[in-house]
């Protein structure tokens, strides 16, 4: 191991390693790029690819995302965009579920869809996105639905799950088994121009009060449909709370709906307890 500190020294540019050294590393001493990242953090050395991260976000920080396990339930508009940005903000292990594959109606808004990847699995190109983005992430794809049979299974050990589905059902179900889990859960809807965030603590039931009085199973994005933008704008506002939770920093949307119309510019806190 102090081969390795040595070698991991003696490459560094002041504090900073290059992915190159990284990988180089990882052949000389029979480990993983995995291995070797959490290595680097630990030395307090940072990766290059976190240098911006750096004025917000400590080594230490960063080690500790690198630790972190999160799962995102839902793979189309929303879900995209936060397993991008988990994967470039150095979330450790990342889990997508999602049944699904991708049809031509998902490419107005889902980043990860394309001409190529119809009829392709959603975790599976998400998967592929991710280790060309940050190879050392671990992705668990999981080409199913979420409930509350198999729920528990599919988050047990998650530090915390983002909600990126369409279906007030399969959220409210999700919500039961994070509370049962004891794993806060980050609420994100999107229809048109609007949008809305939330996060729920396991002893909190913010997502019974958001859909009390909802009966369409689908929301109102079957009858707003969806834009470009509103899923990008929604899930960045998702990712900042779940990077909140893992650094334990800053004020929650606990016992809060953050209501956000982009045709009029509004965003309002909404009290919900």
């Amino acid at each position: 191991m102090d081969k390795l500190h040595d070698y991991l020294l003696s490459n560094a540019k002041d504090d900073l390693l290059p992915w190159t050294v990284q990988v180089d590393a990882a052949k000389q001493f029979g480990m993983t790029c995995r291995m070797i990242e959490e290595a680097v953090l630990q030395m307090g050395l940072l990766p290059v690819r976190y240098q911006r991260n750096r004025q917000t976000i400590s080594t230490n920080q960063q080690l500790r995302l690198f630790r972190s396990k999160v799962a995102v339930i839902g793979c189309g508009g929303l879900g995209g965009y936060i397993i991008e940005e988990l994967a470039r903000l150095g979330i450790g292990q990342i889990v997508i579920v999602d049944p699904d594959v991708f049809v031509e109606h998902n490419l107005n808004r889902q980043i990860l869809s394309s001409i190529s990847s119809l009829g392709r699995s959603k975790v599976e190109v998400a998967e592929e996105r991710i280790t060309k983005i940050n190879p050392v992430v671990k992705v668990t794809p999981v080409m199913n639905a979420l409930t509350e049979k198999n729920g528990k299974k599919l988050l047990q050990g998650m530090n915390v799950a983002v909600d990126a589905l369409d279906s007030i059902q399969a959220r409210l179900e999700l919500s039961e088994v994070c509370k049962d889990l004891g794993i806060p859960l980050v609420h994100g809807g999107v229809a048109g121009w609007y949008g809305q965030v939330a996060t729920q603590f396991p002893e909190d039931d913010i997502l019974k009060k958001i859909y009390a009085r909802c009966k369409d199973g689908n929301g109102i994005e079957s009858d707003y449909g969806n834009l470009s933008f509103t899923p990008g704008v929604v899930a960045s506002i998702e990712s900042a709370e779940v990077c909140k939770i893992l650094l334990d920093q800053g004020s929650y949307l606990r016992h809060s709906m953050l209501s956000i119309n982009l045709l009029d510019m509004e965003i309002v806190k909404v009290q919900l307890s």
